[in-house]
């Protein structure tokens, strides 16, 4: 089996608050292999951009922290790498494309300045090489006129533009890995389907993996190979994208897909999950999802759920997942305790 690009071990981010400690990721382990995709998926506060920024040592201090894990990258954990050890890291071996890309980009500095010092910062200079290098880029990613865009303010790029810029800018160094946290958020359908089409394009170009963060699950089955599913800080359910999208297997994945509109609706109300996401300084003390689920039981709020390993729903696994899963319903011992019920969620992966 090929070793692991990325190698997360029970990631832990926590925030000092004047409420209490907030675990915003709690505990957190999945591995990506070169070349995967792996799409992290869930609700909003749910941790997935935290856990990116953990990856990246790019918590915000003095309030937030490492508590503890492991994050290898080709076999070295970055979590014993010093700030400026991973500044050399950062736009080199790992890309970002960060949620949004107006805020992300300098409003007073133009594209071309800022591309070549993504360069620059990292030995390549800032002469004609390195201009011809931008051009490429933005070549690369769709953009017309690219010579002319050089000498642009992000303020006068649309959206979708702004957003071909941040990957360029991330792939700027050929990175090995490429974290895109909502790629396509606040883009129309189709500039959406474009991003997907070039990231996928330039994957297989270079080669690299990419952890894909998104709550979209039609995304998620067009470009992922493999899915963890993060509920309240953990990852509630790991599995390839067929074993997920044939079989979903907890009650929260299983709530999102009946969340979805399906083309055989036929006038009847959307399925919506009732709640919210709790305080990240007060997640129930036993499973996290239990105030929301339709299938719990009395064990579900006094014994916290551990992860487990899950059998795949076909002839055999497919892809590099092990799949697993954090509920009681797959417990040898808990399941039984569970009264008879009808199943609540209809489901249309």
């Amino acid at each position: 089996m090929t070793e692991p690009l990325l190698r997360v071990e029970d990631l832990r981010t926590y925030f000092d608050t004047p409420a209490g400690t907030a675990r915003a990721v709690d505990g957190v382990s999945f591995s990506i292999a070169p070349g995967e995709t792996l799409a992290l998926v869930g609700e909003s506060g749910c941790g997935k951009s935290m856990t990116a920024l953990s990856i990246l040592q790019l918590v915000p201090e003095p309030a937030g922290y490492i508590a503890g894990g492991h994050v290898y990258f080709q076999g070295v954990d970055l979590l014993d790498y010093t700030w400026e050890e991973m500044r050399r890291v950062r736009g080199a071996d790992i890309g970002m494309i960060f949620q949004e890309p107006m805020t992300s980009l300098n409003p007073v500095f133009t594209i071309g300045w800022q591309l070549m010092e993504a360069m620059a910062v990292h030995g390549k200079g800032r002469g004609p090489d390195t201009r011809r290098r931008a051009v490429e880029l933005l070549t690369r990613v769709g953009l017309p006129e690219p010579e002319r865009l050089l000498r642009q303010y992000p303020h006068e790029l649309s959206g979708g533009m702004r957003q071909r810029v941040m990957i360029a800018m991330a792939l700027a160094n050929n990175p090995k890995l490429l974290i895109a946290d909502e790629p396509t958020t606040a883009l129309d359908v189709t500039v959406q389907k474009q991003i997907l089409e070039l990231i996928r394009e330039l994957q297989q170009d270079f080669g690299m993996a990419v952890l894909l963060i998104t709550h979209d699950l039609g995304i998620v089955a067009e470009v992922s190979d493999t899915v963890a599913v993060m509920y309240a800080g953990q990852i509630v359910e790991y599995a390839t994208t067929r074993d997920l999208f044939r079989a979903p297997a907890h009650p929260y994945t299983r709530a999102l897909f009946a969340s979805r509109p399906s083309r055989d609706q036929r006038g009847r109300d959307l399925i919506t999950i009732e709640g919210i996401v709790p305080q990240a300084t007060a997640w129930p003390p036993a499973c996290r999802f239990a105030p929301r689920c339709p299938e719990r039981w009395p064990a579900c709020e006094n014994v916290a759920p551990v992860y487990q390993k899950l059998a795949s729903p076909g002839e055999d696994q497919t892809g590099p997942a092990e799949r697993g899963v954090r509920c009681h319903l797959y417990h040898p011992e808990l399941a039984r305790t569970r009264p008879e019920q009808p199943a609540t969620l209809e489901v249309h992966p």
